[in-house]
C-alpha cells in the first residue's frame, strides 16, 4: 500500500484542529483581553505626554526580566516531569509550586526594603512607591503562572481564558477609575472625603496601582488551583526539576533581553537630556504596542502548542505533525503583517498624534515578532530532547547580539537601531534553531514555502508603499487589492489541496 500523505493522514489532521481549536481559546482570552487592555493605549497617549509614558514603558520593560527570573522556568518543567517516568505521580505540580511561593516571598520582602535605594538608582526618587507596587505585581504574576500552566496541561481552556479576561476588565475598570473618574470627582467636589485621597502627584503611579489589583483579583479567581495541593515533595522531584528548568530561566532571560532591553535602556543610550530621552522612549513604546496583533497571536500558539508537543512527541507523525503547523502559522503569521502595514492609516489612530512620528518602526518590529514565533516552533527540538543547556546557548549568544547592536545603533540612528536589532536577533535565532534541530531533532519543515510566503509578504508591503506614497493610488483599495492577492495565493496554494486530501481520507 502506498504510503499516505501527511496531509491524508486523520490522526495529524485531527491533531491539527485540535491544536487550532485549543490555539482559538487561548487566543480569544489572549485578543479580546489584549484588545481591550490595548483600548488603554489611547487613553495613556491622550492623557500623559511622551515623557510621562516612557516611565511606564520602562518599568514594564523592567517587568519582562524578573518574571523571568521569578517563574524560574517552573512551567515548561511542569509540563515535562508531570507525566514523566520515574517521577511519582501528582508531585511535578506541588514541588514546582512549593519553590515558586518560597522565591517570591523573598523577592518581596527584598523589594519593599530596599525600594528606596533602588528608585534613586532608577532615577525616580520621588516615588519609591513605584517599586513596591511593582515589586507586588511581579510576584503575584509569577505565582499565577504555574495554576495557569495547570491549566493549560489539563486542557481547560476555557477557565484560563475566562479568569485572563476577568482581569483584564478589572484592570481597565480601574484604570478608567483612577485616570478618569476620580480626578473628575475631585474637580467636581474638592471637599469630598474621595477627593482629598486623590494625589496628582502619583501620575502614572495610576496604573500601577490599576494593575496591582488586577493581579490580586486574578490571584484570587486562581485559589481553586491551589487547594488540595500536598506542598511536601522532597529532592528526588525537587532536584530534576530545577535541573531541567533553571535553563529555561537563562532562555526565557535572554529572550526578555531580546524583547524589552531597547526600552529599558533607551533613555540611558540616547545622546539628550533626561527629558527628551524619556519622551522618544515613550514614542517607541507606544509604536511597539502597534505590533500587538503578531505578538498576541505567538502568545496564543505558544499557550496551545507547547502542551500539544510534548503530548503528541510519542506519536509515529509527530515530526510532519509539526512541520505542517509551522507551514499554516506563518501564513496566518503573514496575513498579520499584511493586516497591520496595509492598513496602518487606520491603526495608527490607536495612538496619540505626538507619538506617530514612530510609525515607521511597525513593520519592522512586525516581521521581527513573526520571527520569534518561527522561533517558538522551532524550540521543541530542545525541549524534546532535553538538550535545554543547548536551547540556552543559543538565546544567550542572541542576546549578546541584541545588546551589542542595540549600543552600537541606538546612538546612531535612535529607536530605529532598537527595530532594526530586534529583527536580527529574531531572525538569527531562527536560523540557528533550524541548524540544530536537523541534527538533533530532524523536521521535515517546508523551508522554501515558508521563505516564500514571508519574501511575498514583505513584497505586497513594499509595493503598498510604491503605488501609495510615490502613485498617489487610494490607501485603503490598493490595501485591499494587495490583502485579496496574498488570499488568492494562499488559497490556490496550500487551502485548496489541503481540503482535497480531506476529502479524499474521508
Amino acid at each position: 500500500m502506498a504510503r499516505q500523505p501527511f496531509h491524508s493522514a486523520p490522526n495529524a489532521l485531527n491533531a491539527l484542529r485540535k491544536l487550532a481549536s485549543q490555539t482559538v481559546i487561548y487566543g480569544l482570552s489572549s485578543i479580546i483581553g489584549r484588545f481591550l487592555n490595548y483600548l488603554l493605549v489611547p487613553l495613556y497617549t491622550y492623557t500623559f505626554a511622551a515623557t510621562d509614558y516612557g516611565v511606564v514603558s520602562e518599568f514594564y520593560a523592567y517587568a519582562g526580566f524578573f518574571a523571568v527570573l521569578l517563574t524560574l522556568g517552573l512551567e515548561t518543567g511542569y509540563f515535562r516531569f508531570r507525566n514523566r517516568d520515574g517521577i511519582p505521580a501528582g508531585t511535578a505540580y506541588p514541588a514546582a509550586l512549593s519553590v515558586l511561593l518560597l522565591a517570591n516571598l523573598a523577592w518581596v520582602m527584598a523589594i519593599i526594603v530596599y525600594r528606596q535605594p533602588l528608585a534613586d538608582l532608577l532615577r525616580y526618587p520621588d516615588h519609591p512607591e513605584y517599586l513596591a507596587w511593582f515589586g507586588l505585581i511581579l510576584a503575584m504574576d509569577a505565582i499565577s503562572a504555574l495554576p495557569f500552566a495547570r491549566l493549560r496541561a489539563e486542557e481547560r481552556a476555557w477557565r484560563f481564558a475566562g479568569i485572563k479576561i476577568a482581569e483584564i476588565l478589572f484592570a481597565i475598570g480601574f484604570n478608567l477609575l483612577f485616570l478618569l473618574g476620580w480626578p473628575k470627582i475631585a474637580a467636581l467636589w474638592p471637599e469630598s472625603p474621595i477627593a482629598r485621597l486623590y494625589d496628582p502627584a502619583i501620575g502614572v503611579g495610576y496604573i500601577f496601582l490599576a494593575n496591582l489589583i488586577a493581579s490580586a483579583f486574578k490571584l484570587l479567581l486562581l485559589t481553586p488551583q491551589f487547594r488540595g495541593v500536598r506542598y511536601r515533595a522532597g529532592l528526588r522531584v525537587i532536584k530534576p526539576l530545577l535541573a531541567y528548568s533553571l535553563p529555561m530561566v537563562v532562555i526565557g532571560f535572554a529572550g526578555v533581553i531580546n524583547e524589552m532591553l531597547d526600552r529599558a535602556i533607551l533613555k540611558y543610550l540616547l545622546p539628550y537630556d533626561l527629558k527628551e530621552n524619556l519622551r522618544i522612549l515613550g514614542i517607541y513604546g507606544a509604536c511597539y504596542k502597534l505590533s500587538i496583533l503578531m505578538t498576541l497571536f505567538v502568545q496564543a500558539f505558544r499557550y496551545a502548542g507547547e502542551p500539544f508537543f510534548f503530548a503528541y512527541a510519542g506519536r509515529a507523525d509527530a515530526q510532519r505533525a509539526y512541520a505542517l503547523v509551522m507551514r499554516y502559522f506563518v501564513i496566518f503569521c503573514v496575513f498579520i503583517f499584511l493586516l497591520v502595514t496595509l492598513f496602518l492609516d487606520v491603526f495608527k489612530y490607536f495612538i496619540g498624534a505626538e507619538y506617530r512620528e514612530g510609525l515607521d518602526v511597525v513593520p519592522i518590529l512586525l516581521m521581527a515578532n513573526l520571527f520569534l514565533g518561527v522561533y517558538v516552533n522551532l524550540s521543541v527540538w530542545y525541549k524534546l530532547t532535553d538538550r535545554t543547556g543547548m536551547g540556552a546557548w543559543v538565546s544567550l549568544i542572541a542576546a549578546f547580539m541584541t545588546i551589542g547592536l542595540n549600543f552600537w545603533w541606538i546612538p546612531l540612528i535612535g529607536y530605529r537601531g532598537a527595530a532594526w536589532a530586534h529583527l536580527a536577533c529574531y531572525g538569527g535565532m531562527a536560523v540557528a534553531s533550524w541548524l540544530l534541530g536537523r541534527r538533533f531533532y530532524p523536521v521535515p519543515y517546508p523551508v522554501f514555502r515558508i521563505l516564500f510566503y514571508i519574501l511575498l509578504g514583505v513584497g505586497l508591503y513594499c509595493a503598498d508603499r510604491e503605488f501609495v506614497e510615490f502613485c498617489g493610488w487610494n490607501a485603503w483599495q490598493t490595501g485591499m487589492a494587495l490583502m485579496g492577492a496574498y488570499l488568492i495565493v494562499v488559497a490556490v496554494a496550500d487551502l485548496w489541496p489541503l481540503l482535497r486530501r480531506r476529502t479524499l481520507a474521508a
